[in-house]
């Protein structure tokens, strides 16, 4: 079963940090990028970071500086560590892994992890 599953979500005050892990299981390919998407209640999707094989980065400007991607290719794992978290951080946290250009390939969601910020 191919599935990408987060974990590491959870609770911090205001200026703490979390780290998110996501791992790709079943994945008949190679995975190409690699991401962090977030959803907060009443608003849109949207890119936090991601990370290409190459290990180029794509940062939200919201969270440059804040947050860090990094990618395990040989684990199919991308992880995201979080510091100087902000109440408007809050969100839930969703791992993105794209198949390559052209393959035919679906692109993979994971469920999601819950990531609240105290003020």
């Amino acid at each position: 079963q191919v599935q990408l599953v987060e974990s590491g979500g959870g609770l911090v005050q205001a200026g703490g940090s979390l780290g998110l892990s996501c791992v790709a299981s079943g994945v008949k390919f190679s995975i190409a990028t690699m991401g962090w998407y977030r959803q907060a209640p009443g608003k849109q999707r949207e890119l936090v970071a991601d990370m290409t094989r190459s290990a180029r980065t794509n940062y939200a400007d919201s969270v440059k500086g804040r947050f860090t991607i990094s990618r395990d290719l040989a684990k199919n794992t991308v992880y995201l560590q979080m510091n100087n978290l902000k109440p408007e951080d809050t969100a839930v946290y969703y791992c993105k892994a794209d198949p390559p250009y052209g393959s035919g390939y679906r692109v993979l969601w994971g469920q999601g992890t819950l990531v609240t910020v105290s003020s």
